[in-house]
């Protein structure tokens, strides 16, 4: 899963998006440098079974017809005896999971107090993501909690996908997850992580969709590596990052009027902070065997997964990198009035955030589209300058992204 940060490793997916803001299948942007119509077929790109040799699957048949009693007795002990051999399975892989990570990530043998669960999220967020004292800055101090509580959620989830090196492995993690979120919507938290989440969500009225669509992108992370279309891509950030943002609203109370078009604004905003990361870490994605570049661009533009591999940035791979930016960039133009439908102390936040994502796409643009040989990041000079206009933006409310969208639309 993928999510802008400024600076640093790019397994810090969640360091922005679990802050702020969230993502949906944005509309309205178009793609310039694309043709209208799909020339790939709409689908994600798996790596799939193989399939038996011709005139196997044939024979397999005509063996099943021929099986005796004999064979149907043992099918069915075999099959009574396998919930017991799953059972060992899932604990076996399950015990590998937890012992690949920190050994705080385990569950503990007595759920904390509310204020145990508290601290040990608020440290979680404070020490694994270094811009988030300056992010809840400019919060006010009763929402804080709640956003460590969220950014815990997502800092462990997405940990429990990407950091065992195990799909089957993670997928077994994900699963015993999902069934402590379930838990602490019963009223039954035990982790930290819940405890603290389910004061979060009785104080701010968050419905369990959000959460559990989480999941299905971090489950999603395990099985699929390639996209075929763009609408695919988007498809996987409505379920990897646009949650985040609704999240985000939802524990500032501002999903209690307008809430459509603040998801709607909140989704183009996000889906620009992801796909800016995309195209900022399409080199060590692939190292990592993920390519979100669509293939149908990539056809377009022809490029190939060789061009990656190689390090250099073609003439054509320059071309790609043009039109995918610029969709981003757009994404973020789309975005922008939802700075002024909420309260200031969060505007500033969704503020910051924008101005961080299009300075990842102003520093691909000063590469050259260049991002294969050298990982485009946004020195510390200028993140320092991004905080100062915001703490400005604060001060002087006209001085913001939104103002500014305004203005120039005349209103």
């Amino acid at each position: 899963m993928k999510t802008p940060e400024m600076e640093g490793d790019s397994s810090g997916e969640w360091k922005v998006l679990a802050e702020l803001l969230g993502i949906d299948g944005p509309g309205g942007a178009s793609r310039p440098g694309l043709p209208e119509k799909p020339i790939a077929p709409k689908g994600q790109v798996l790596v799939m079974p193989m399939r038996p040799a011709q005139g196997m699957e044939s024979a397999a048949v005509e063996d099943s017809a021929l099986a005796d009693g004999t064979q149907q007795v043992e099918a069915a002990e075999d099959e009574a005896a396998r919930p017991d051999e799953q059972a060992l399975d899932k604990r076996d892989l399950l015990e590998r999971g937890w012992a690949a990570l920190p050994e705080s990530y385990g569950m503990p043998d007595a759920p904390p107090t509310l204020e145990e669960a508290q601290a040990w999220c608020r440290n979680l967020a404070e020490t694994h993501y270094e811009n988030f004292h300056v992010a809840s800055w400019f919060l006010p101090k009763a929402l804080r909690p709640h956003f460590h509580s969220i950014y815990a959620y997502c800092r462990v989830s997405d940990d429990l996908g990407d950091e065992v090196g195990d799909p089957q492995v993670a997928l077994a993690l994900l699963d015993a997850w999902g069934e402590e979120l379930d838990a602490c919507y019963a009223g039954k938290a035990r982790h930290p992580v819940f405890v603290a989440l389910a004061e979060t969500i009785n104080a701010c009225s968050i419905p369990k969709e959000p959460f559990a669509n989480l999941l299905t992108a971090f489950r999603h992370d395990q099985m699929v590596t390639r996209y075929a279309t763009m609408e695919d891509v988007l498809e996987y950030c409505r379920y990897s990052a646009n949650p985040v943002g609704r999240l985000v609203l939802y524990a500032a109370g501002e999903a209690e009027t307008d809430r459509e078009e603040k998801f709607r604004l909140s989704d183009a905003t996000c889906t620009a902070l992801q796909l800016a990361n995309f195209w900022q870490d399409v080199g060590d994605d692939w190292r990592r065997g993920r390519v979100y570049l669509p293939q149908r661009d990539m056809e377009v533009f022809h490029v190939t997964e060789a061009t990656i591999a190689e390090g250099i940035a073609t003439e054509p791979f320059r071309g790609l990198l043009r039109t995918e930016v610029g969709y981003a960039r757009e994404l973020f133009e789309e975005g922008l009035p939802l700075i002024g439908m909420v309260d200031r102390e969060l505007a500033i936040d969704l503020d910051l955030f924008s101005r961080g994502g299009l300075e990842i796409l102003r520093a691909i643009e000063e590469r050259e589209f260049d991002v294969l040989s050298k990982r485009p990041a946004i020195v510390k000079s200028r993140k320092a300058g991004l905080a100062m206009r915001a703490v400005a933006a604060k001060l002087l409310p006209f001085l913001s992204l939104g103002a500014r969208r305004r203005r120039d639309a005349g209103d």
